[in-house]
C-alpha cells in the first residue's frame, strides 16, 4: 500500500524551490520551443503541464518534467516532415497513450539495471554540459539557444569552439551582473543567516538584483545596459483572441498517417528512457532515499504527454537540470514540481512584461553553480577510490554524454559495466527466499558467493517490501563480492530507511573493504529450528572433515 502524502507538509521550503525551479525553467522552456521549431508558447505549456498534471500523478519527490533538450533534434525533424505542428501534435497524443501502455505493462522495471556509477557519470556530464553552455550567456553571447545540450551546434560548430568565441563578444553589463549574482548565490548557499530564510531563495534575490541593476544601467544611459535581445523573451498576447490561438488541437484525421504513429513511438520510447534515467538520478539525489515507482512514473508522463498535446504542448520528460536545481534548492515534496507549475502559469498570464526583464546572465549564473553541484571534484575523487572497475564506466559514461548525448553516454556505460561483471564471473547471482512472515519473527537475508549491480533490483525489491518494526539480519559470511550499487542500497537501508520505519537490522560478516560496520549482537528471539538448521550444518561440515581424513 502506497503511503498517503501530505503536499502540505513542507510548503516552506517546496514553495521556494519551486520558485527557483520556475526561474530556471522558464528560459528552458522558451529556448527548447525555439529549437525545435515549434511556437514559442507550446514550450510553456508543456513545462505548465509538467509541473502541474505529471508533478501531480507521479511519485517522485524530487524530479520536475517539462520540455527536454534531449527532444529537440526529433521534434524539428518531425515538424518538418509532418508538414504541420497539429499533426505533430497528433505523433505526441499517440507518444502519451504509448507511454500509458508501457506503465501498465511495467516496463519501468528497467530502471532497477542502470548501474550507480554510470548514473553519477550521466549527472556529472550533464553538470559539465551545463557549465559549458551557460558560460556563454553569462558573458552576454547568447548565438545558442537556452537550453542546448548538443556538443555539434546547429551552425556546425562544437561547445568548445563556441567557448572560444566569447572573447570576440563580451558584453560587459552582463560579466557584472554574472558577478554579482554569483556573490549573491554563494553567500545564501554559505552564510548560515542567509541559509535559513527558506522563503526567500538566492536564486530570487539575483534575479531582482539582476532586473534593478538593468534598469538603472538603462536609466542612465549606461553602456553597461543589456539589450534586448539578452533578456528574457516571452511572448506577450495583446488579445483574447490571440491568447485562445495560441492552444492548438492536434489533427486527429492524421490518425491513419504511418509516419505519425513512427514518429509517435520514437518521442514515447526516447521520452521513456531519459525519464527512468532521470528517475533513478533523482532517488540518488533524495536526502531521504526515497523510492520512486518507475512503472507510475511511466503512466504520469503518459497522461502529461496526452494532456500536453491536447492543449497545444511540446512532449516532455523527467529533465535532470530542473530536477537538480529542485533538490539544490531544498525540496521536501512533490508539491514543489507543483508550484514551479503554477507560477508558470500565473507568470505568462498575468506578469510577461515584468519577466521580459530578466537578463539570460543572471540565470546562467544559478544554471552554472547547479552544474558545479553535479560534476563536484569530490564525485570524482570518491569513483577513483572505488577502483577501475568503478571509476571507468562512470568517467566513460560522463565523456561521451559530454561528446555525444545522454543516451549513447548511458549505454556506452552500462555497457562497460557489464563487461567488468561478465569478465569477473558469468555466474555472479544473487537468490532468496521470499516467505511470509509473522509478526515478531527475524527475517534473514543471506547474500550469495558474488552479488552484482544486476541483482540490484531483486534487493531492493525484497528491502522494500520488509514489514515495520521488523528485525532483520543481513549475512555476507559466503561472500567474495558484492557491488557497490548493493553495498549503497544496504548502506541506505540501514541508515535512513530502516530508522524511518523503526526496523531493527543486523549486519554478518560484511568484509572491512565494504565499508559497512557489521552489527553487535541484538536481542531478538531467533526460532528454535534456526538453530536446529546451524548445529545440523555444523555437524555436517564435521563429518565431512572426518571422511576427508
Amino acid at each position: 500500500m502506497t503511503k498517503k502524502i501530505n503536499l502540505f507538509a513542507n510548503l516552506k521550503s517546496d514553495f521556494a524551490s519551486g520558485l527557483v525551479v520556475f526561474l530556471v525553467a522558464l528560459p528552458l522552456c522558451l529556448g527548447i520551443a525555439m529549437a525545435s521549431g515549434a511556437p514559442l508558447f507550446s514550450g510553456i505549456i508543456a513545462g505548465v503541464i509538467g509541473g502541474i498534471v505529471v508533478g501531480y500523478l507521479s511519485q517522485s519527490h524530487i524530479s520536475v518534467s517539462g520540455p527536454a533538450a534531449g527532444l529537440t533534434a526529433i521534434i524539428l525533424t518531425a515538424i518538418t516532415d509532418l508538414g504541420a505542428f497539429d499533426v505533430f501534435l497528433m505523433s505526441v497524443f499517440i507518444a502519451g497513450l504509448i507511454q500509458l501502455a508501457l506503465g501498465f505493462l511495467k516496463a519501468g522495471s528497467i530502471s532497477n539495471y542502470f548501474p550507480t556509477n554510470v548514473i553519477e557519470g550521466m549527472l556529472a556530464g550533464i553538470g559539465i554540459i551545463i557549465i559549458l553552455k551557460q558560460l556563454p550567456h553569462a558573458f552576454g553571447y547568447d548565438a545558442d539557444f537556452e537550453g542546448d545540450q548538443a556538443f555539434i551546434q546547429n551552425d556546425g560548430t562544437n561547445t568548445f569552439s563556441f567557448l572560444f568565441d566569447i572573447l570576440n563578444h563580451i558584453k560587459l553589463g552582463a560579466v557584472v551582473i554574472s558577478l554579482i549574482s554569483l556573490v549573491i548565490l554563494i553567500s545564501w548557499d554559505k552564510i548560515s543567516f542567509l541559509k535559513n530564510l527558506k522563503l526567500v531563495p538566492g536564486a530570487l534575490v539575483a534575479v531582482v538584483a539582476g532586473v534593478v541593476l538593468n534598469e538603472i544601467f538603462t536609466a542612465t544611459g549606461s553602456s553597461l545596459a543589456i539589450a534586448k535581445d539578452h533578456l528574457v523573451s516571452l511572448p506577450v498576447p495583446q488579445s483574447f483572441d490571440e491568447f485562445k490561438s495560441i492552444l492548438i488541437l492536434p489533427n486527429f484525421a492524421a490518425v491513419t498517417n504511418p509516419q505519425v504513429w513512427v514518429v509517435g513511438l520514437t518521442i514515447a520510447i526516447v521520452a521513456s528512457i531519459e525519464t527512468l534515467l532521470c528517475i533513478e538520478a533523482a532517488d540518488r539525489m533524495d536526502v531521504q532515499k526515497r523510492y520512486t515507482n518507475t512503472n507510475v512514473e511511466l503512466r504520469a508522463q503518459g497522461i502529461g504527454n496526452i494532456v500536453s498535446s491536447l492543449l497545444g504542448g511540446l512532449p516532455m520528460t523527467s529533465v535532470v537540470v530542473r530536477s537538480s536545481a529542485n533538490n539544490n534548492a531544498g525540496a521536501k515534496s512533490k508539491m514543489s514540481a507543483i508550484i514551479h507549475g503554477v507560477l508558470l502559469l500565473i507568470s505568462v498570464l498575468a506578469i510577461p512584461t515584468i519577466l521580459n526583464k530578466i537578463p539570460l546572465a543572471t540565470l546562467a549564473t544559478v544554471l552554472i553553480l547547479v552544474g558545479y553541484k553535479l560534476a563536484k571534484p569530490a564525485t570524482f575523487f570518491h569513483f577513483w577510490e572505488k577502483g577501475k572497475y568503478q571509476f571507468i564506466p562512470f568517467i566513460a559514461t560522463l565523456v561521451f554524454v559530454v561528446a555525444t548525448d545522454l543516451l549513447k553516454g548511458v549505454a556506452l556505460g552500462i555497457i562497460i559495466s557489464i563487461i567488468f561483471v561478465l569478465r569477473g564471473n558469468l555466474k555472479r547471482a544473487y537468490s532468496f527466499k521470499k516467505e511470509q512472515y509473522e509478526d515478531g519473527d527475524v527475517i534473514h537475508i543471506d547474500l550469495a558467493q558474488e552479488v552484482s549491480f544486476l541483482n540490484k533490483a531483486a534487493i531492493k525489491l525484497t528491502l522494500n517490501e520488509i514489514p515495520e518494526n521488523s528485525k532483520v539480519i543481513i549475512n555476507a559470511h559466503d561472500t567474495e563480492y558484492i557491488a557497490h550499487d548493493v553495498l549503497d542500497l544496504i548502506r541506505e537501508f540501514k541508515e535512513t530507511r530502516a530508522i524511518d520505519a523503526n526496523i531493527k537490522v543486523k549486519l554478518k560478516g560484511f568484509k572491512a573493504a565494504y565499508e559497512l560496520e557489521n552489527s553487535p549482537e541484538i536481542n531478538n528471539h531467533v526460532s528454535i529450528e534456526h538453530y536446529y538448521d546451524v548445529a545440523k550444518r555444523a555437524l555436517v561440515k564435521k563429518e565431512q572433515v572426518k571422511e576427508k581424513f
